[in-house]
């Protein structure tokens, strides 16, 4: 079974009807398995550009407690990677989000990252490889 890591795009797309990429996002996460994995920087950015949409915090919340979306990365541990990322990428830039993402990504072999974000379409695991990427239509 394939993992799948969530970014933040997806997550507030999904939990807000008047977003843009809404009706593609809820297509995606209707198909999924869960738990989609992520990290703390990630649902940071979410949990804020959630805070203008009613109740949006909340329903966001509500899938973490239901175990549907889980943090499951170790800034901490996994800080020496994760510069070097954030160093790597600096022309891009990478935020500090992306770059836990991408090291989720090396950690979880199979991991197919879900976002709306098209610079994880030149960010590499491992420094060369391609990062499988699901996008909504």
């Amino acid at each position: 079974m394939e993992t799948v890591i969530v970014d933040a795009g997806p997550l507030v797309a999904y939990l807000k009807r008047d977003d843009q990429d809404h009706a593609g996002t809820t297509e995606v996460f209707l198909r999924l398995i869960s738990p989609l994995l992520t990290c703390d920087a990630a649902l940071g950015e979410a949990f804020f550009l959630l805070q203008p949409t009613h109740g949006g915090t909340e329903k966001l919340l509500a899938l973490l407690e239901r175990g549907l979306v889980l943090p499951r990365f170790d800034l901490a541990a996994e800080l020496p990677a994760v510069g070097q990322l954030l160093r790597r990428y600096e022309s891009v830039p990478m935020s500090l989000a992306d770059a836990c993402l991408v090291r989720l990504a090396e950690l979880y072999r199979d991991a197919a990252v879900f976002t709306l974000d098209s610079d994880f379409r030149i960010y590499r695991k491992h420094r060369r490889q391609a990062i499988p990427l699901i996008y909504p239509a």
